[in-house]
């Protein structure tokens, strides 16, 4: 395997410092799916955590260092996720984390935000004109830059999720993984290389934000001036150089799937798995439902990597009525 930027002494190590309520996620066959998706099929469940996301295995590591070496205040861009799990862990260790998020974010990611005590400044535009905002706030004030898949420890932290997969019994064929800005992606795909070398990893991203899958084809940053997707958590412009060199060192293929198929994976997740996710965590199943001669008679794992999801927005995207009362 070809040297990324990860370590897998390091991911091991992280495992030490990421709090136990985000490790060991239930993974299991959900055979209830199968019917529908002509393939055997295993859930890693990254919702059932106090974020309701993966990212909080990365922002452990972060927070970890910054409790012992400073400086303890942080800055972040955040389409929702990381400014939660960057929140959580700073407040666990008495960390100042501010977070810069688009004010068109879903409410209920920013309201979690404000709750867990970091300070939230909203910006006209979308993720990457927060990421904008958060550079110019860290140089002013003279704290840490957290950059979502950039910083390694994003990237190792996630990775932790590739070494919980490889540890399992059946084994399986294939993971499928969400890209955005890469950090699941390139963590567990580098944990899998080296240590599961014969599954292959497949990275799912929508057809509405392309960027990172198209930079992963022409194997050099390709960058889009919009993005049209209701996975809002998945939905950057501009790759990072860094995170592509590492994604084409561990990505076996990079598909790209309709939001119809993104909105029929988060039906299937709630009828066949009991399941209420965000459309970035159906990103799985979608590429499942548009190829589905590719899978069958594979044992495939997906990976659902947040809950986070405005609930009004959730029953209009999968044709349910809202709950009496809610």
């Amino acid at each position: 395997m070809l040297e990324t930027r990860l370590d897998t002494a390091r991911i091991r190590a992280a495992r030490h410092v990421i709090d136990p309520v985000f490790l060991d996620t239930p993974l299991y066959r959900c055979e209830a799916l199968e019917p529908g998706l002509g393939c055997a099929v295993s859930v890693k469940l990254e919702t059932a955590n106090p974020v309701r996301s993966f990212k909080a295995r990365g922002t452990e590591v972060i927070a970890s260092r910054l409790a012992d070496e400073g400086p303890r205040a942080a800055v972040c861009a955040s389409a929702g996720n990381l400014g939660q799990a960057l929140a959580w862990s700073g407040r666990g260790r008495g960390l100042d984390v501010t977070v810069v998020a688009s004010r068109f974010a879903p409410v209920v990611k920013l309201d979690r935000i404000r709750a867990l005590g970091a300070r939230l400044e909203l910006v006209d535009g979308d993720f990457d004109t927060a990421r904008e905002r958060a550079v110019a706030i860290a140089r002013h004030d003279g704290i840490r830059l957290v950059e979502d898949s950039l910083d390694i420890e994003t990237c190792e932290g996630a990775a932790t999720i590739g070494l919980e997969l490889v540890n399992t019994a059946p084994s399986f064929d294939a993971v499928l993984i969400a890209l955005g800005g890469g950090a699941m992606a390139t963590g567990v795909g580098h944990v899998l290389k080296a240590l599961a070398p014969g599954v292959e990893v497949i990275c799912v991203q929508p057809l509405g934000a392309p960027a990172m899958t198209h930079s992963w084809r022409q194997r050099r940053v390709v960058t889009t001036d919009s993005t049209d997707t209701i996975a809002d958590g998945v939905a950057g412009r501009r790759p990072i150089p860094e995170v592509l060199d590492d994604l084409l060192l561990v990505a076996d293929d990079a598909v790209l799937v309709r939001e119809s198929s993104i909105i029929a994976g988060m039906r299937m997740l709630l009828d066949h798995a009991g399941l209420v996710v965000e459309p970035s965590a159906a990103l799985g199943v979608a590429a499942i439902l548009e190829d589905r001669d590719r899978f069958a008679g594979r044992h495939v794992v997906t990976v659902v990597c947040g809950g986070n999801v405005d609930m009004n927005a959730y029953h209009r995207w999968i044709g349910a009525a809202p709950v009496r009362g809610s």
